[in-house]
């Protein structure tokens, strides 16, 4: 919502106040210079500088809560510990299976080409399978570090890969032996179980839940979110027919039932199932307030505007916030119409409180101000469609004069052109006059 507000111009300032004769109930004053602020005002919301949820890595119970809820911590710091034996399981047998690769696969020496297909194919499935199962993970530092890992062992893959590929066809010229391809194969065998134990140890180390910023922590539900997506468990489940076993043993779930879902706020022995959000960490150094201004008014304000801000929760003192960002992706408002997000740093003042994240407030924004502008009260200004108009003394007659405004003030407002200083115009009872009536 625009207001026409937050004027900083006294009438002494503005106006050489003049009262003539012309009854009661119109007035005018000759025009003068002063200050006109355009305020728009708009309901915010104070946000923190940052927040990080945490989820749980793999099915499992809550083992045990490190700090308090409310606790400050830094990042890095344990914050609990899940028990999963799904996932202790998981990683066992990935150890086993990768320790169980064959150095060698028995292939006919004609054409060792197919097999190496077969593999790459199997192994293209699995790391695709991998990153879609990194993209489910909520949070962000968890989702880079699993794509990462995910990256790193295809990387490694494709190393092996290529090494096989080349003894192939070295064997296929005449040049090397059947046995260097073979090791080649079954070295590429042994890259994608290692990649498997990769994904399982990650999931493992992340049972041990550190904070992933500096912050408060805050204790979240415990369950009720989709398990899945977590733990990189569908990479496991893409392994080739070679590694015998490893697809049921290290796939999907592990071979376990889901942990079942709970309400129950997040304690020691709740189950959690994959994925679910654990905790919250807010980062309080630095508060903002997100504001949603219509979009009659958005393309007023950019980057450095200042505005006032009040707070519901502490009457009376008065905040400042600057502009830091306009998003460019409307949102529908409350009442229908369409708004835009604007993000601002706020300041808090000498001896007030420090609000909390998600408080609510009204930001005025300052989206224009003319200094020294020539300007007249609100009240001189008339409408007639889509011109400004001011009726002005002269002659003794009042004479209709088009305007064009600027900064639009709630008590009074900037005139562009159309008016010369000292000039006398009407400033009530605009209405009661009409173009050429007698000023006497």
């Amino acid at each position: 919502m625009k207001r026409a507000g937050a004027l900083v111009v006294s009438a002494g300032v503005l106006l050489a106040g003049c009262s003539g004769d012309d009854g009661p109930d119109v007035r005018v004053e000759e025009v003068g210079r002063g200050t006109v602020s355009e305020v728009v005002d708009a309901p915010a919301t104070i946000t923190a500088r940052s927040t990080s949820t945490v989820t749980a890595p793999a099915d499992g119970t809550v083992a045990a809560l490190v700090v308090p809820d409310g606790a400050t911590v830094r990042a890095g710091d344990v914050l609990a510990r899940i028990d999963s034996p799904a996932a202790q399981e998981r990683l066992a047998q990935a150890r086993s299976t990768a320790a169980g690769a064959t150095a060698r696969v028995q292939l006919p020496q004609a054409d060792l080409s197919p097999l190496q297909d077969s593999l790459d194919q199997a192994a293209a499935d699995a790391f695709a399978a991998g990153r879609a199962a990194a993209q489910q993970v909520p949070d962000p530092a968890a989702r880079a570090q699993a794509l990462q890992a995910v990256a790193d062992a295809e990387a490694r893959y494709a190393a092996t890969a290529a090494a096989a590929r080349s003894a192939v066809a070295s064997v296929g010229s005449g040049v090397g032996s059947v046995e260097d391809a073979l090791n080649a194969v079954g070295s590429s065998q042994r890259a994608q179980a290692q990649a498997l134990v990769t994904a399982a140890e990650a999931t493992v180390d992340a049972l041990t839940v550190r904070a992933p910023q500096d912050g408060v922590v805050t204790y979240g539900d415990g369950g009720g979110a989709e398990a899945g997506g977590g733990d990189l468990s569908a990479l496991v489940g893409q392994l080739p027919p070679e590694l015998a076993g490893a697809a049921e043993a290290l796939g999907g779930g592990g071979g376990g039932a889901a942990a079942p879902a709970t309400s129950a706020p997040l304690a020691v022995g709740v189950p959690v199932a994959s994925g679910a959000p654990l905790l919250t960490v807010t980062d309080l150094s630095g508060l903002g307030v997100t504001a949603e201004v219509d979009e009659t008014d958005v393309l007023l304000v950019r980057p450095g505007v200042q505005a006032g801000v009040e707070l519901d929760a502490v009457p009376g003192a008065e905040y400042t916030a600057a502009v830091t960002a306009v998003d460019v992706t409307p949102t529908a408002g409350a009442g229908g119409g369409v708004t835009y997000r604007v993000r601002m740093s706020l300041a808090v003042p000498v001896g007030a409180p420090a609000p909390l994240p998600g408080m609510s407030a009204v930001v005025d924004l300052r989206v224009r101000e003319a200094v020294g502008a020539l300007s007249v009260p609100s009240a001189a200004v008339v409408r007639d469609g889509a011109q400004d108009a001011v009726f002005v003394e002269e002659d003794g007659a009042y004479r209709r004069r088009e305007v064009e405004l600027g900064a639009l003030g709630e008590d009074a407002v900037e005139v562009v052109s159309g008016l010369r200083l000292g000039e006398r115009v009407v400033v009530s009872g605009a209405d009661q006059v009409s173009d050429g009536q007698s000023a006497s």
